[in-house]
This record gives structure tokens, sequence and C-alpha cells, in this order.
């Protein structure tokens, strides 16, 4: 099957990716003294803050390029990336522990995303997600060597958008609450509690969809 050949090197990509996006993580930790997130993270953006945010437009750009070249068809490209993108979210936290020994905990606090505000959760929140990723990208690209494809219902679509809008609610709430204030108030926020339970809902909802979509032998899939 090509899905054999072709998803091994997609994550052999996706782990040196990581190690390469630990290293200047690294680097910036050092530059700015962080040794806690949470109490050490700067409160203005400078230079590196606009360069901060054009990496994680390039990252994404990197792991959609990877996952369209290995692909054939939209089906199995789309599961490429999203199966990259887990598993370079998993193998980052994995090179960062290795770097710094850092995650201590899996509840550590971690600055997820900059775009279009900044993002706050535990470190677990990001990799139960990344796991779901890495088994739907896999399903669907598997699924489309057997000559097996998904459909995407309306219903199907409503109820991940819904789950997906919880969780991103949980990352940015805060940050989201100090807009009004303007940028600097948005900056300065840092994280007191995750909403877990709210997590947990949009999480389980967000998972049901996507696998529901993408694993084999489902009512939405449809052999060709």
């Amino acid at each position: 099957m090509e899905s054999f050949r072709r998803l091994p090197l997609v994550a052999m990509y996706a782990i040196a990716m990581a190690y390469v996006e630990g290293a200047v993580v690294t680097y910036l930790r050092e530059i700015y003294g962080i040794e806690d997130l949470v109490r050490d993270l700067p409160n203005r953006s400078d230079r590196l803050t606009a360069i901060e945010v054009g990496r994680e437009v390039m990252t994404m750009v990197m792991l959609l390029s990877v996952g369209w070249i290995a692909g054939r068809k939209l089906q199995d490209k789309l599961g490429h990336f999203i199966f990259a993108f887990g598993l370079w979210d998993i193998a980052y936290y994995g090179w960062l522990s290795a770097f710094n020994g850092w995650p201590r905990s899996p509840l550590d606090w971690d600055v997820l995303f900059l775009i279009p505000v900044p993002w706050w959760g535990p470190v677990l929140a990001p990799a139960l997600i990344a796991v779901v990723m890495c088994i739907g990208g896999a399903a669907a690209v598997l699924g489309a060597d057997r000559g097996v494809r998904w459909r995407l219902s309306w219903t199907n679509a409503a109820v991940a958008a819904a789950g997906i809008a919880v969780v991103l609610y949980t990352f940015t709430a805060d940050a989201l609450g100090a807009l009004p204030d303007g940028r600097e108030a948005v900056e300065r926020v840092r994280p007191s509690d995750f909403e877990w339970p709210l997590f947990v809902l949009g999480f389980l909802v967000m998972s049901w969809a996507g696998l529901r979509m993408t694993w084999p032998g489902r009512s939405r899939l449809l052999r060709t």
C-alpha cells in the first residue's frame, strides 16, 4: 500500500521540523531569559514578535505543503497534513523536553499560538488534540489507499465546528476578554485557570465528528 511508504516519510519530516521549531524556541528562551512562561514572557511586542508570528504562519504553510505533495487526492492530501500537524506538535514538546527539561508537567502553561491573539493552555490540552489528529489523519490516508473516501455532511461539519469553537474559546478566552482595552492589554494577559470541563466537552465533540468522518467503515464512508 502506498500509504505505508508515504506516511513514514511524512512522519520523518514532521519530527525533523519539530526539532527545528524546538531549537528556535530554545534560542528565544535564552534571548529573553525565560524560565517560566507565565512569569517571564515579555509584556510588550518587539521586533522579534513580528518574526515569530511569521514563523507560525510559515509553519502551517510547510505542513500543508508536505501534505499536498505526499497525497494524490484531496482526502489523503488533507490526511497527510493533519497527521503531520499532530505528530509535529507531539514531537515539538518531546524535543523541548530534551533541550530544556520543559515541560516539567503536562499541566505546565504554554503559549500555543499568537494569531490573532495569544492562545494559552496547559501542554496536555494541545497534546490530546494532536493525538486525535494523528489518528484521524492516518485513517483518512489509509482509507483513501483502500479506495474508501469520506464525505462531510452539513450536520457533521456543524458539530465539528461547534466543538472546535469551544476548544478555541478555552485557549483564547482571557485574551479576547482584554481586547476592548487594546492590544497592549491583550499582551499583558496571563492565564490563571483553565476551563477543563469546557475544553473536554469541546474536545469530545470535535473528536467524535472528526473521527466519524475519517475512520474507515463508518456510515459516512463510501467505496469508490
